[in-house]
């Protein structure tokens, strides 16, 4: 039997075990092609609410796990990923339109995920803390309770797993929740990897479904925190219903993310950065670079060396041949990509390579003479359109960067001594210099600012330990103390 053999969860939701939504079914279909995959269960409110319930109840026996069970638990998980990584990735790229080598890092960051995680039972939970009173004093870190996931399209494994796997190995339960157009790579793939490292059932639990499930895995009163990965409004109506509850939220939204190429620069590698830093996976990435913003001493040449190599990148069906480029997710994205491009062609912006489609299939495009009110350069686009604006002095480069209401990720290529000055005027989560704005491990802290999330909260010991759990009190004293009452 393979890890996703169909028969065991087609149509199919987790709550407690494998069993039939009440909401139905939901088609599971390749973009590529538009031909179905099959399907998974649809939640309804009543199943998430039911399954929070559930996932509560069986929290409180996976904490009181000694560190050792509940990190074996994630070792084995990585190790799975590992041994199923081709049949996980042809569904990656079935259900995702990913390329082959896009798939292959999503297994291979899901395993370090979980390998990354398998130490958080053991690392320290805890400080001594000083005191006046003759005591001992304590801030200590306990499972926070059941944590709901919520987890976007692009990259399903990844943006599920960063959570799911610290969250439970830090002895918390999880609702899960993926976007139902890749609820298979972003939620059966965990629900069976899990099934199969021995997690006991209940602690995870799997609702595919629509936005009324996923304001109730942020309602349900045994939830204390969320963690939300997608775009800028949906992510504003989650945290604002945290609020309301008196939840936390950990929010990880869009970004509109710049790529600074200074005077000087190596034109070549600059372009190959830029190309792969915008049209990987069709520019739908939250890092992906959405604004070019190069020296006037190299910008007509930066354009006209882009162009041409978006002209040359292959797009098509990435199940059936070696491409750079596969499919738009869906209708909906390609026409809003579209629209912002051909927006701002009328605005004024000149088409430099791509602006056409076919299907699903949307050319690497290069938009230029653009204005900083251009759409294409204030919105978050989330397609393979490149924008360019030249700069003449750092100070306006650095403008042109900050204006932006998003904060997630920068790149800044050249030379170095320029780029770290530049580094330290910039507000942004992320910043890397001599790289492109794509980037990611298992191990750095993650997050945004701005209109790009409430921070870091995820990545590394010391962020999925203040994500996921909740610091409490505690002092001791070796007898009764004495009270003036």
């Amino acid at each position: 039997m393979t890890l996703l053999e169909t028969s065991l969860w087609h149509g199919k939701i987790y709550l407690n075990g494998w069993v039939e939504g009440r909401g139905g079914i939901l088609p599971v279909t390749e973009p590529a092609t538009g031909s179905s995959l099959g399907s998974v269960g649809a939640a309804t409110t009543e199943d998430a609410l039911e399954a929070a319930t559930a996932a509560a109840a069986a929290q409180v026996d996976w904490a009181k796990r000694r560190p050792e069970e509940r990190a074996a638990v994630l070792r084995r998980a990585g190790q799975l990923f590992e041994e199923y990584a081709e049949e996980i990735q042809g569904w990656i790229v079935r259900e995702s339109g990913g390329i082959p080598p896009k798939a292959q890092l999503e297994t291979h960051i899901a395993a370090n995920e979980c390998y990354e995680a398998a130490g958080l039972p053991g690392h320290p939970h805890g400080d001594v803390l000083t005191s006046n009173e003759d005591r001992w004093s304590f801030a200590r870190r306990l499972p926070a309770g059941v944590v709901s996931v919520i987890a976007p399209f692009n990259f399903p494994l990844i943006l599920s797993i960063r959570s799911v796997a610290p969250a439970i190995a830090l002895g918390n339960s999880v609702l899960l929740k993926p976007d139902p157009r890749t609820a298979v790579s972003g939620g059966v793939v965990l629900m069976r990897i899990f099934e199969e490292a021995g997690l006991p059932a209940g602690v995870l639990q799997l609702l595919p479904g629509g936005a009324d499930v996923g304001a109730a895995v942020v309602e349900a009163p045994e939830v204390r925190i969320i963690s939300f990965t997608g775009s800028t409004p949906a992510g504003r109506k989650v945290g604002e219903a945290a609020a309301r509850h008196l939840k936390r939220a950990h929010l990880e939204l869009g970004g509109n993310n710049a790529l600074i190429v200074l005077p000087g620069a190596d034109l070549e590698k600059a372009v190959s950065a830029g190309a792969f830093g915008s049209f990987m996976h069709q520019g739908q990435i939250c890092m992906t670079t959405g604004r070019h913003v190069v020296h006037e001493s190299i910008h007509d040449e930066y354009v006209a060396l882009l162009a041409a190599k978006a002209n040359g990148l292959p797009v098509g069906d990435p199940a059936q041949e070696q491409v750079a480029l596969g499919p738009i997710i869906d209708e909906k994205q390609r026409t809003h990509i579209d629209s912002i491009v051909q927006d701002s062609v009328a605005a004024g912006g000149t088409l430099s390579a791509g602006g056409t489609s076919e299907g699903l299939f949307y050319r690497p495009t290069v938009l230029s003479g653009l204005s900083s009110e251009n759409r294409a350069w204030t919105d978050e686009i989330f397609g393979p359109v490149a924008p360019v604006i030249s700069f003449s002095t750092i100070d306006e480069a650095i403008d042109l960067v900050n204006s932006s209401e998003f904060g997630l990720s920068v790149g800044i290529l050249g030379d170095v001594g320029l780029a770290m000055t530049v580094a330290d005027r910039i507000h942004s989560g992320k910043i890397h210099i001599n790289e492109q704005t794509v980037s990611d491990e298992a191990n750095s802290p993650f997050g945004g600012v701005g209109a790009s999330g409430t921070g870091s909260r995820f990545g590394g010991a010391a962020a999925n330990i203040e994500a996921f759990t909740e610091t409490q009190w505690l002092t001791m004293r070796p007898e009764i103390a004495p009270y003036p009452f």
